[in-house]
């Protein structure tokens, strides 16, 4: 098993810090959000989301509509994020599910868009591409 050069375990410190402000939704990346919610309405989540009722409506083959109710829906979601999984589970999804029935607010509108854009750029982070780093079982 190789072990990483100083210069390469420093870099995968630095991404790693990159990686944990991304998850904890503290990253730059989040001050752009990749989707959007453009309807007003109550807010609350009564779509139920199910096996044949995913609560994701395609608008083309890489992004789509996340139904939280009949009249309104975040928009523009990466179907990456839509099916992202993390340890078993789909954060985009799972999130939603959690709140059925409730109402959300601002801020729980805001964390919802983060979630999205994290999912995606954890998906896109080019860093930890096997290509960047030869180490061995260090990729994740």
């Amino acid at each position: 098993m190789p072990f990483p050069t100083i210069d390469t375990f420093w870099q995968l410190v630095k991404l790693g810090g990159e990686l944990r402000q991304l998850h904890l939704l503290e990253s730059d990346y989040l001050s752009k959000p990749i989707a959007s919610y453009p309807e007003a309405g109550d807010n609350v989540i009564s779509r139920k989301l199910t096996k044949n009722s995913i609560g994701y409506e395609a608008i083309d083959e890489a992004t789509g509509k996340v139904r939280i109710n009949d009249d309104q829906y975040f928009d523009n979601v990466p179907l990456v994020a839509w099916e992202f999984y993390i340890g078993g589970y789909q954060p985009a999804q799972k999130w939603l599910k959690d709140r059925h029935g409730r109402t959300l607010n601002i801020d729980d509108i805001r964390h919802y868009l983060n979630i999205i854009t994290a999912l995606v750029e954890t998906d896109n982070y080019p860093p930890l591409s096997q290509k960047n780093f030869k180490v061995g079982i260090f990729i994740v």
